[in-house]
């Protein structure tokens, strides 16, 4: 990204690739979310490598393509929200480790309270993973709340010799959903890949009655280095019409913590007949490919928790 300018960005308009979803619930989840792509320039089989998660653990998938995908391997059990970096020709994969799976369902009726924090994993093949070792632990009142404390999306940005993950805390509950979503939005700086990391004393971003698009809480943000400043790739969780919505928002930024808002990426629709992404749009990661960028992102398509689905997708930009 970094040979992009941010007019580039700014300039793009990104369509919903008419093959999306490319990932969809598999193996009695209900959920595919959340996902981190190594391109093939990334890869050493030249192959598409995407991470994500499902109720049972984060997953990796191969593609030739990067729209054809096919199970490779669960890394991790007790997992969520997977980030994948590529540095000096190791592979980090940043996550976010809850408790057990029965334990994670009874925090929805508040029996037992949630507690969450990032991991990291490495490997220098892509099969084989390190054992994980914890990186980011609650430090900061505000990331706690009634029902838990949630330290989740974590995402990788190298600024010179200072490493900064930027993550999710907080749990704000969504009454139509019967889930909670990350209330705030802050970041942690390390020299060090894996470990030291300090956690910044006061959110970034948090919820703001007055913004229509992070009226309820703050979702997650992907922050990426451009040749002339930053952008943000943010989805808010909003109230509309009654019901809760996520949309993802681009945001520009002159040092990649003080954003603006620039315009709406993707928000909830049916597309082309397909009702996956009606409700909601949630986190992403952008990849550039040839001339093309590329959105991944999760989607669901209705708030009910028994019936919604939530599935995985991309759209483009040709630049």
């Amino acid at each position: 990204m970094k040979n992009l300018t941010t007019n580039q960005i700014l300039q793009a308009e990104f369509k919903v690739n008419v093959q999306s979803p490319v990932i969809k619930p598999f193996d009695g989840s209900f959920i595919a979310a959340d996902p981190s792509v190594l391109t093939p320039i990334d890869c050493h089989d030249n192959k598409w490598h995407m991470f994500f998660h499902t109720n049972l653990g984060v997953y990796q998938f191969i593609s030739e393509d990067g729209i054809h995908f096919k199970k490779m391997q669960k890394v991790v059990n007790r997992a969520m929200r997977p980030n994948i970096n590529k540095i000096d020709n190791t592979y980090y994969l940043f996550y976010e480790r809850t408790r057990s799976l029965p334990a994670n369902a009874l925090n929805v009726v508040n029996a037992v309270k949630w507690k969450s924090e990032i991991y990291v994993t490495v490997s220098t093949d892509l099969i084989n993973w390190s054992e994980p070792k914890l990186v980011i632990g609650n430090t900061r009142d505000f990331e706690k709340s009634s029902r838990g404390t949630a330290i989740s999306n974590p995402f990788l940005l190298q600024e010179d010799e200072v490493n900064r993950l930027y993550y999710s805390c907080g749990m704000t509950y969504i009454d139509d959903c019967k889930f909670c979503e990350p209330t705030h939005i802050s970041y942690a700086e390390s020299k060090s890949i894996t470990e030291g990391f300090m956690s910044a004393e006061l959110p970034l971003i948090s919820p703001d009655k007055n913004n229509p698009y992070l009226n309820l809480c703050s979702g997650c943000l992907k922050v990426y280095k451009l040749s002339d400043g930053y952008i943000g790739i943010q989805n808010g969780i909003y109230e509309k019409d009654g019901k809760s919505h996520s949309a993802i928002i681009l945001l520009t930024s002159p040092d990649g913590l003080e954003f603006t808002f620039q315009k709406m990426l993707i928000e909830p629709k049916v597309v082309q007949g397909k009702d996956w992404m009606k409700q909601f749009v949630y986190a992403s990661h952008l990849v550039k490919h040839e001339n093309t960028l590329r959105l991944y992102f999760n989607a669901r398509n209705i708030s009910n928790p028994l019936l919604g689905r939530e599935c995985i997708g991309f759209a483009e930009a040709v630049i």
